[in-house]
């Protein structure tokens, strides 16, 4: 202050700063009144306007007993207890004049008329003051009840969750110290509420604990997002808690602080762990199911279980089975002892060194002890938990290389489980931890039970397949041909692989049958379905095509015999059987070839290239008449004959060979002409190239592949003529024979072959009248023909001492290593064979 008693400008308060609206007052419309002691209007503020609908131009000066209606006084009852009195007389305001004259202060709810006629409940605090010319008068403030019991009800509320509210509650000022808090939080702090007050969470809880929740209250006070529900670990190791963060603002936009919620969640997360662990235990269920369950060999089946456990189980796993069993054997019949051979078939491990490769070892012998870990586990049938290194070492065997790297591993526990089927223990299930890993506990041993037993009925399932299987293929190639003949101008190469679809073998065969006069037939069939009644159609089909192939019959003939038998072939097969096949005639000294088909996929012809340049081969799809399968009764068959060039390849092949999923069988044939237009030196080496052609995703369905080349018989193997019907003609045709066959050094074989020929020669005279054919042919044996026009084959008979003929034919029978007839376009011929000297 000055001398002069002025304000400087530097004494002058700055001005108050506008406050803002939306505070708590203008929530609460507080109107204040000021009367004299008559009850006269001095001051009429303006939210007293708004209240009253009265302005103050027509209150001030006036007295207000005319507003007032009913009105009730606030007294203490003698226990204590506030109550509302009503005030007799409402329209009278004196007696409420002489309360305040009396006591200075009344305080009440009074029932104004507004201007528009209804009536305002308002809550009134009056108070007798007096001026500075000691004059008195009443100053009142005025707020509607409604509103008062709007904030109260909301007061209460909060009361209500700091008092009663089991969970944490807690406000923080703009600082993010405690203002309020509960004892629900003082209790889960263990401090009393006091000694949170005025403190932030990092001195009450320690900064290690708090770290973090001072950067996220932090965050919640900046940007106003709120957290819920964030579970932590409650400080000192208490188990968890859930918090939630809002931040607090006024009606005015003006941040107060935050406000904490925090819930003690500890059984609501070791419930969802269990849970968490349950799931987690099914899914590896359904997981290991699913590695294993299709897996049809017990190595792999083994191999896909351990891999399946680790890591989601364990840190490292061991399959070990008995060792028969494990090769498909019997289950074990007899109690385990120490001697039972026991293997290690399938390992899994989180990370693989040396230590590991010790203790996990695949195909290894796993020796034990009768009152071992191993041992009492394998005798019982009951799982067993190994929970300390002295159990560890009790494992199988007093120092034991493998526990010995268990240890070194630092292994924390191990679960040992047996591997059941069919109440028979097939071996055990072992699983570890190690140290970093909670260990496995009582509570483990159920599910890691669950998956012995799952994997043991899987793996028996395996094993039963590997004895299906072997059984199955056993037969299957009992059926086929072992060895196939190879006469001079034709070599052979074949494969069979079979099926990869179960145990069930499938009805593909071929074979190779030899045939009179050095000829070859080759065929190639399957028989649709699968199983051993395929099998069993297949061996059948087979055996009358070797049977209807020794008559000689064309193929077209011989197919439709073979379809004529088909009901009593299929016999034990389903109704409506079907199989196809292709059958294809080769005879070397001509070098022509007949096939016919029977619903068969096409053969393939390689032939050679010009003199000039051998190499350039081509390989042709024939295109033969497809036929109908047999099993298919009423239709023909259709032969094609074609000649052949020297050194062709014939392949004849089943449709495994070509089909796959997903394609047309068209791109499977195209890929097999493409592989096969080459030159094919080695028959074998061609065998195998075409099978690793066949694409991953074929059909799931057997392949026979049969390849033949062929070639003519060496120059002068053979020789021929033709003889008129005459006398001379048995004269001439031995004459003939002999000479060649001096020719071809067969000298010894001379006497008997001229006898034999002019006995065949002698009965086409007498029967046939018409030329008289006589071919040779000298290969792995020597073949001798006689044709003439008869087409009735000769009848070998019985001939009386007294008869003067009809010995000729038990003489060619008696004398020849095999003889027959065929019957072609022109006649028959009779045909014998002679071993070579």
């Amino acid at each position: 202050m000055s001398d002069s008693g002025d304000a400087s400008p530097d004494d002058v308060p700055p001005p108050p700063a506008e406050r803002p609206r939306g505070a708590l007052l203008d929530t609460l419309r507080v109107a204040v009144v000021m009367l004299d002691t008559s009850g006269r209007v001095l001051l009429w503020s303006p939210l007293a306007e708004e209240v009253l609908g009265w302005a103050g131009e027509h209150i001030v000066g006036r007295r207000v007993g005319g507003l007032f209606g009913p009105a009730q006084a606030v007294e203490t009852t003698p226990t204590g207890h506030a109550r509302l009195r009503t005030v007799p007389e409402p329209g009278e305001a004196g007696h409420i004049l002489a309360d305040l004259l009396r006591t200075g202060r009344w305080d009440g709810i009074l029932s104004l008329r507004h201007r528009d006629g209804h009536s305002v409940q308002v809550e009134t605090r009056a108070t007798l003051l007096v001026d500075g010319d000691g004059r008195p008068f009443v100053l009142a403030s005025m707020v509607e009840t409604s509103r008062l019991q709007t904030l109260e009800q909301d007061l209460a509320a909060l009361d209500a969750l700091f008092d009663s509210s089991p969970l944490g509650v807690a406000i923080f000022d703009r600082d993010l110290r405690y203002v309020r808090v509960n004892q629900a939080l003082a209790d889960m702090n263990g401090l009393p509420v006091a000694a949170h007050l005025g403190r932030t969470v990092a001195q009450v809880l320690g900064p290690a604990a708090a770290g973090e929740l001072t950067t996220l209250q932090r965050e919640v006070l900046a940007s106003g997002r709120p957290v819920i529900d964030l579970v932590a670990p409650a400080p000192r190791g208490a188990g968890h808690r859930s918090l939630s963060y809002h931040r607090l603002v006024d009606r005015a936009g003006r941040v107060l602080g935050i406000s904490a919620t925090v819930m003690d969640v500890t059984e609501r997360m070791r419930d969802a762990a269990k849970a968490e662990r349950a799931r987690q235990r099914l899914a590896l269920l359904n997981d290991v199911g699913s590695r294993i369950a299709g897996v049809l060999d017990v190595h792999r089946a083994a191999e896909a279980l351990a891999e399946a456990l680790v890591p989601a189980f364990a840190d490292y796993a061991g399959v070990i089975l008995h060792a028969e069993a494990a090769e498909g054997g019997e289950l074990p019949s007899v109690p385990y002892t120490a001697t039972t051979p026991m293997r290690q078939l399938g390992v899994g491990a989180v990370e693989w060194s040396p230590a590991v490769s010790r203790m996990l070892r695949r195909g290894q012998l796993v020796d034990f002890t009768k009152d071992s870990v191993f041992g009492t586990a394998l005798v019982t049938g009951e799982p067993r938990l190994v929970c300390t290194e002295e159990d560890l070492r009790r494992t199988t065997f007093p120092d034991d290389p493998k526990i010995e790297a268990a240890v070194e591993l630092g292994i924390t526990s191990m679960l040992v489980a047996p591997l059941r089927a069919r109440g028979v223990v097939l071996g055990l299930l072992v699983v570890s931890r190690s140290v970093g890993r909670e260990p496995f506990d009582r509570d483990d041993l159920a599910p890691a039970t669950e998956l012995a037993d799952r994997a043991g009925a899987a793996l028996d399932n395996a094993r039963l397949y590997v004895r299906e299987r072997e059984g199955a293929l056993m037969l299957q190639r009992s059926l086929l041909p072992q060895t196939v003949p190879e006469p001079p101008g034709v070599a052979v190469a074949f494969r069979y692989v079979p099926g990869s679809s179960g145990a069930e073998v499938g009805g593909d065969w071929f074979d190779v049958i030899p045939l009179a006069g050095g000829r070859l037939a080759f065929v190639v069939g399957d028989v649709m379905g699968h199983g051993l009644g395929a099998a069993a159609t297949m061996g059948r089909l087979r055996t009358a095509v070797r049977t209807l192939a020794g008559l000689d019959m064309p193929p077209d003939e011989l197919l439709s015999r073979v379809n004529e038998l088909g009901d009593d072939l299929a016999r034990g097969q389903i109704e409506g059987w079907m199989a196809t096949a292709v059958y294809a005639v080769y005879d070397p000294s001509t070098r022509r070839c007949t096939l016919a088909q029977a619903g068969h996929v096409p053969p393939v012809l390689v032939e050679p290239g010009p003199p000039e340049n051998r190499d350039d081969c081509h390989a042709r799809l024939l295109e033969l008449p497809t036929g109908v399968p047999l099993g298919v009764g009423g239709v023909r068959f259709e032969t094609t004959e074609l000649e052949v060039p020297d050194g062709a390849v014939l392949v004849l092949y089943t449709d495994g060979l070509v089909e796959s999923r997903g394609h047309d069988i068209s791109a499977g044939l195209e890929r097999l002409r493409a592989t096969l237009s080459r030159p094919l030196h080695s028959l074998e080496d061609a065998c195998d190239d075409l099978l690793a052609t066949m694409e991953p995703g074929r059909e799931p369905d057997d392949v026979a592949l049969l390849m033949a080349r062929l070639g003519g018989l060496p120059a002068g193997s053979t020789a021929g003529w033709t003889f008129p019907a005459e006398a001379s003609a048995v004269r001439l045709a031995r004459r003939r024979v002999r000479d060649t066959l001096v020719h071809w050094d067969l000298l010894p074989l001379s006497d008997v072959t001229v006898l034999l020929v002019s006995e065949l020669v002698t009965n086409s005279l007498r029967y046939a009248h018409g030329p008289i054919g006589v071919r040779m042919v000298r290969g792995s044996s020597l073949l001798v023909e006689v044709s003439d026009p008869l087409p009735d084959p000769p009848r070998e008979r019985n001939a009386a001492e007294t008869d003067e003929g009809g010995r000729g034919l038990q003489l060619v029978a008696r004398t020849s290593r095999r003889w027959g007839t065929r019957h072609g376009p022109l006649g028959k011929t009779v045909w014998f064979e002679l071993a070579l000297p």
